[in-house]
């Protein structure tokens, strides 16, 4: 599958939302062909450079999105909302004339695991977060027992660094997501923990 890489300073699960803000004419011309033929692109993890000018070095571990809204804002940009599909993996990938680059990409399949008892203190802890700050995750109630479900959204919501974020992606098996992220917990509130 071949699909138009976005590197970005941020990580994308699936399911997750993102709102962005365009205005350089490679991205412009991606959105409108994605609008046009109602495909996606990929959100990858910024390795080292910017946002806007030169491609810069990416993760080859990112999520496919597909754009749900879009807005001319006051500002002349453009706004998009975009929502996280599936995960996939970076083969390979060329740059067009116009610095766009496409990228040759693996989807990769979610285990569709049930939360073990074992582990019910990661949607104990989603559930908490949803309440305290009234997100519409509280809206979906049997979601709470997918681990898959319950990691992307911890992943998201949780102080995190980055690379943190990125490992977690990158991981296959929900459970060893609840594994690393207990382990960062503990170092948060050990006061180990320092976001760079």
């Amino acid at each position: 599958m071949k699909i138009p890489l976005f590197p970005l300073n941020t990580v994308l699960f699936p399911e997750g939302e993102l709102q962005l803000r365009l205005f350089e004419p490679r991205y412009l011309d991606m959105v409108s062909e994605c609008l046009r033929s109602d495909g996606g692109f990929g959100i990858c993890l910024i390795r080292e450079g910017g946002e806007a000018g030169e491609l810069a070095d990416f993760f080859p571990m990112g999520t496919y999105v597909k754009i749900s809204d879009w807005d001319q804002m006051d500002d002349g940009l453009l706004g998009i909302k975009v929502i996280g599909e599936r995960r996939f993996k970076v083969e390979s990938y060329e740059v067009q004339k116009d610095n766009l680059c496409i990228g040759s990409v693996t989807l990769l399949d979610e285990d569709d695991e049930t939360l073990p008892v074992t582990y019910q203190n990661f949607s104990d802890l989603l559930k908490e977060i949803a309440n305290r700050y009234e997100l519409p995750l509280r809206d979906v109630p049997e979601r709470f027992e997918e681990a898959v479900w319950v990691s992307d959204r911890l992943a998201e919501l949780l102080p995190f660094e980055i690379s943190a974020k990125q490992s977690l992606l990158e991981m296959d098996n929900a459970l060893n997501r609840f594994d690393y992220m207990q382990a960062l917990l503990e170092k948060i509130d050990s006061g180990e923990y320092s976001q760079s």
